[in-house]
C-alpha cells in the first residue's frame, strides 16, 4: 500500500525537495504541505496521512508542540536543522516516531518514513552517537526506587534503547517477533510510554539503557 504523508514546514523549498524525494518512491505520495504547525495540525485532521513529517521551529505552533498533538494517532518525524538535546528528549516524549537532521540526506528520510510505517523509529546516527556518549560517561545514575517492569521487560527495554527492531528483539532473546511486540505493549502501558521511542527515552532518564553494560 502507498504511505500518504503530509510535509510542515514554514520553508518552501524545504517542502519541495522532500515532495521531489518522497514522490519519487513508487510507495510514497505526499497528500499536503503545511507552512505552519496549526495548519499542520488542522490538515492532519482533515487528510488523515500515515506519517507527518514536522519541522521545529514553525510559526504559530512549533513542531514540538504539533507531535504532542498528532501523536500517537498520527505518526509524526521530526525533520529538523536543530539537534538540541532539549529538542530531541522533547520530541521524544511526545511521541515522535523518528528525529532526524535534513542534513542527514535523501536516503535517511525515506528510510525515516519507512521506519515508522513498520512501528520501529529512527534517529539520525549523529545525534545517536552523541546521547550514547553522555550516557556512559561515569557519574552518578538517577534510579527510580521501583518500577513495574519484569527482568525480561527491561531485557527489551535495553534492546529498544539500543534502537533494536521487533525482529532483532526476538532474535537475540529468543522469542518471536509477535512475542516482542507484546512485550513492548505492556511495557508502553506500564511506564506511560506512547511508542518504542518513548521507552527508550525512559531507560536513558532511569539509567536502565547502560545497565549491566560490561
Amino acid at each position: 500500500m502507498t504511505t500518504r504523508i503530509l510535509i510542515a514546514d514554514d520553508q518552501e523549498d524545504i517542502r519541495s525537495g522532500f515532495r521531489l524525494i518522497l514522490d519519487s518512491q513508487p510507495d510514497m505520495t505526499v497528500v499536503g504541505e503545511a507552512a505552519d504547525g496549526e495548519s499542520a495540525v488542522a490538515l492532519a485532521r482533515q487528510l488523515r496521512p500515515d506519517v507527518v513529517l514536522a519541522d521545529i521551529r514553525m510559526p504559530r505552533l512549533d513542531g514540538l508542540e504539533v507531535t504532542r498533538l498528532l501523536a500517537p494517532e498520527t505518526r509524526v518525524v521530526v525533520v529538523t536543522t536543530f539537534d538540541l538535546d532539549e529538542y530531541v528528549h522533547t520530541a521524544l516524549r511526545n511521541g515522535a516516531c523518528g528525529f532526524l537532521l535534513k542534513r542527514s540526506g535523501p536516503a535517511l528520510l525515506i528510510e525515516g518514513v519507512r521506519a515508522a510505517m513498520a512501528g520501529d523509529t529512527l534517529i539520525s546516527p549523529q545525534i545517536t552517537v552523541r546521547l550514547l556518549r553522555r550516557l556512559t560517561q561515569p557519574g552518578p545514575v538517577a534510579r527510580p526506587s521501583a518500577h513495574p517492569l519484569t527482568e525480561r521487560e527491561l531485557e527489551i527495554v535495553r534492546l529498544v534503547a539500543r534502537g533494536f527492531t521487533n525482529a532483532e528483539i526476538g532474535g537475540e532473546l529468543f522469542i518471536t517477533a509477535g512475542t516482542a511486540k507484546t512485550h513492548i505493549a505492556n511495557i508502553q502501558a506500564k511506564i506511560g510510554a506512547r511508542n518504542r521511542v518513548g521507552i527508550a527515552a525512559w531507560a536513558w532518564e532511569h539509567g536502565v539503557a547502560t545497565a549491566d553494560a560490561d
